[in-house]
């Protein structure tokens, strides 16, 4: 479960985000919407622990039952997935996945072996060594998306990360991440501007619920 308390956002006199209190149990997706420059990126950074220093906050940051808001961004369990897919362009895919693996998946047979698993999960079996720039658009989001979830984080943020798919391609991306998250139970946070990415029955809060101007 992530569980935010009293989460106040300011920039100067500006408050981005006032009071939030927001509780999100495994495999829910709590959708954060709001028009550009209103504060959803800056509300996942301060969740990922990397907000920017013209920022003030306070509040609160639970996670599991631990308290991490005081945490560095290694340390909080917390995975992020963006617009763009960020592969490393010098790993192949299968390297790029491997990256992500917890320090407790050891040797180099056991590695692999959990890479070419989640290739086939998700249907690029004999993917391994193929360079990440020769993958389509919707093969990048899914080795980016698992490589996300391959780190087992306790929650994960996801920043738009359907935007730049076409229209179909981004249905059919959409509905692979929730089944993820489902299959996974990892609460979840999703930012976007577009109604059409909402998972059925999820629950929407606009962040100017949140917001207040100060002259």
């Amino acid at each position: 479960m992530l569980d935010i308390k009293n989460l106040t956002i300011t920039q100067g006199p500006q408050v981005l985000v006032a009071n939030l209190n927001l509780r999100v149990d495994g495999g829910e997706v709590a959708t954060v919407t709001g028009v550009s420059g209103s504060g959803k990126s800056t509300l996942l950074n301060w969740l990922v622990g990397d907000l920017d220093p013209a920022f003030e906050a306070s509040g609160e940051l639970w996670l599991d039952g631990q308290r991490r808001d005081g945490l560095p961004v290694e340390a909080r369990g917390i995975g992020i997935l963006f617009q763009d897919d960020l592969l490393f362009p010098h790993l192949s895919v299968g390297q790029n996945l491997a990256f992500a693996l917890p320090g407790m998946v050891r040797g180099t047979v056991e590695r692999r072996a959990r890479v070419e698993q989640t290739l086939r999960d998700i249907g690029l079996d004999g993917f391994h060594d193929r360079d990440p720039a020769t993958l389509s658009g919707g093969q990048r989001a899914r080795v980016s998306l698992m490589r996300a979830l391959l780190a087992e984080p306790c929650a994960l943020l996801l920043d738009e990360p359907f935007s730049r798919l076409d229209t179909t391609l981004r249905a059919q991306f959409r509905g692979f991440v929730f089944e993820q998250i489902q299959r996974q139970r990892i609460p979840t946070v999703l930012v976007t501007h577009d109604p059409d990415d909402v998972p059925p029955g999820g629950t929407v809060f606009d962040i100017h619920a949140w917001r207040a101007i100060h002259d």
